[in-house]
């Protein structure tokens, strides 16, 4: 079933009464809200397919989107995904389905199913075969990017909320960063970049695997934005003269050490 939507059914609206019809810039942001999220999107409503890509894309996260979960698994496997949006109303195979596949095959994604339908059974059925959130059409975007936040947020058992190598520490929850008594302000795009370093210490990290992480999988890799944003990276985390901890691994990638 398709619901035609124009970005007005999705995009927030303020006190005012006014709709915001872009997300807000990077520095109006929180930092949680400047939290950059690998999403995999699957919805068969063109329109609003794209209208939720780019809204999530310009709000600074990384966005795959599939008309219809027959690939669904196949990105999951080759990429490391925050969280997955999946309509229950697919084309070929409904969401349910999709989702009980995945979580059989021990996909633990978190997972927000996106419906149109009013029966709170359906809604029952949807978080009984592994969803983690439900939000129903049409939505405001602004309670959609808080609710994917919230669900990247919750850690695994194992995993702490706060990275540590020598003297960084890397707040996972609230994405704050810390080099000894200074706070370092980084964008969205700088954070992850730091945070899959932060969670490999020592270790070589490609780039291919870096800038999976950080781009889509449509976008143009062949320029050197990657170095640019290691060079960024750089210069804050020794901006009061710390000794320098992030080192290029020459036709490899990068490499964080402990100072």
């Amino acid at each position: 079933m398709h619901h035609h939507l124009d970005s007005n059914h999705v995009l927030n609206t303020g006190n005012s009464g006014h709709r915001r019809r872009h997300p807000v810039g990077e520095s109006e942001r929180t930092p949680n809200e400047r939290m950059l999220m690998r999403i995999l999107l699957v919805e068969d409503d063109g329109p609003l397919r794209d209208i939720i890509r780019r809204g999530l894309s310009e709000a600074g996260h990384v966005v795959d989107a599939l008309p219809d979960g027959q690939y669904c698994a196949d990105y999951l496997d080759s990429s490391s995904y925050d969280t997955l949006i999946l309509d229950l109303n697919l084309p070929q195979e409904d969401g349910l389905s999709v989702l009980r596949r995945l979580r059989r095959n021990g996909s633990q994604v978190p997972t927000l199913i996106l419906t149109a339908r009013d029966a709170i059974t359906d809604v029952i059925h949807g978080l009984d075969t592994g969803a983690d959130d439900y939000l129903r059409k049409p939505f405001a975007f602004g309670e959609l990017e808080a609710r994917l936040r919230a669900l990247a947020r919750r850690p695994p058992t194992v995993e702490h909320d706060v990275l540590r190598v020598g003297d960084i520490e890397f707040d996972t929850h609230t994405r704050s960063t810390r080099r000894g008594d200074r706070e370092i302000n980084l964008t969205a795009k700088e954070s992850a970049f730091l945070e899959q370093l932060l969670r490999h210490p020592g270790q070589t990290i490609t780039r291919s695997a870096l800038e999976d992480r950080l781009w889509d999988k449509e976008s143009d890799r062949s320029s050197n934005v990657l170095d640019v944003y290691a060079r960024r990276l750089r210069m804050k985390l020794t901006e009061d003269g710390e000794p320098q901890v992030l080192h290029t691994v020459r036709g490899l990638g990068y490499r964080l050490d402990a100072s």
